[in-house]
């Protein structure tokens, strides 16, 4: 089962990945369908943070997808911007945060085999799913190295094909980074009304 499970989450993942890249509004039901299968296979895998995290990605997502559908003041949809550098410091602060509680939980209430590993993936993640529901170019890099490092914990943890899968994300993520920056070139020589 768990096999049919992965192989799932597989197909939902390069599906929202690809409607990510594109920068699609509909990338947020894929990212309520994925964190739905992946809950199971990580509770199955011991990656408990991993696991709760996508409960994350379920709230999370109705965020995201109300606030790419939400309008601005000149009537426009929510645009691909860089990261306001005022937002570096605090984003920094809430994912040290996090990886500390995580760690702490991971560590003393569970048989977590890579607490460090899955705890600093999971705050990433939180900070990652923020940046990209305020449509910040930068969340792709954040994601590359979540994906770098989740890539390694699933080999390294047998989870084979879900290890392929962050594998393409990991390169994925710097080419999607790429195509967002060029969006946001593009946006800036469009005329102004």
């Amino acid at each position: 089962m768990l096999l049919g499970l992965e192989i799932a989450g597989v197909i939902v993942g390069l599906a929202y990945l690809w409607l990510e890249y594109r920068a699609s509004v509909w990338l947020w039901a894929a990212n309520i369908v994925m964190p739905a299968i992946y809950i199971f296979i990580y509770a199955e895998s011991g990656f408990y943070a991993d696991m709760g995290i996508n409960i994350y990605f379920l709230v999370a997502s109705i965020y995201g997808w109300l606030a790419w559908l939400r309008r601005g003041d000149d009537g426009q949809p929510l645009k691909i911007t860089h990261t306001p550098r005022k937002m570096i410091l605090p984003l920094t602060v809430v994912c040290a945060i996090a990886m500390a509680v995580i760690t702490y939980i991971l560590l003393n209430y569970t048989d977590s085999t890579v607490p460090y590993g899955d705890s600093f993936t999971t705050a990433l993640s939180i900070v990652a799913l923020y940046m990209l529901a305020r449509k910040q170019a930068e969340q792709w890099l954040v994601w590359l190295v979540v994906d770098a490092v989740s890539c390694a914990l699933y080999i390294y943890k047998g989870i084979h094909l879900t290890a392929a899968l962050y594998g393409l994300y990991t390169v994925l993520a710097w080419i999607g980074y790429r195509r967002w920056i060029k969006m946001i070139e593009e946006d800036a020589t469009l005329p102004t009304a």
